[in-house]
């Protein structure tokens, strides 16, 4: 479960996380027992970023079957949301997961080092018509 947490200028947040060397990523996490896939993903947005978020859509659902880019052999299926900012509030990573953060236009943040997976994300956000779910091997 990821999400690209927008603010209310438009520019979502990208993350550099050691699990994912040399390309953005967005804050996210696990489902733990008994937790809604919203609340996992407001609990874990917390822990990692340090900001309260409001989810508002389900953009896209990927399943990353052993991706390359990840720091250890990994099956993922993520559920890709998109979450707004509650408040002016101040990024606080907690840098165990996340070591630094950047906010980006959408369209700005293609041209980034940005994995796949992200990059499917953002086009989804920006492009309907781009397909809501994807398999990647």
């Amino acid at each position: 479960m990821g999400a690209l947490i927008q603010r209310e200028d438009g520019k979502v947040l990208l993350c550099e996380s050691h699990k994912w060397p040399g390309f953005y990523t967005v804050p996210g996490g696990h489902v733990e027992l008994g937790e809604t896939c919203e609340d996992a993903l407001v609990r874990e947005i917390r822990e990692e970023v340090g900001l309260d978020i409001k989810v508002v859509d389900l953009v896209s659902i990927q399943q990353v079957i052993y991706p390359s880019e990840f720091w250890k052999k990994a099956h993922f299926i993520f559920f890709d949301y998109l979450c707004e900012v509650q408040g002016n509030q101040t990024v606080r990573v907690d840098e165990n997961e996340i070591q630094s953060t950047i906010w980006s236009e959408p369209k700005e943040a293609l041209e980034l080092n940005v994995d796949r997976y992200l990059r499917h994300f953002l086009l989804r956000l920006i492009d309907k018509s781009v397909p809501f779910s994807v398999t990647w091997k």
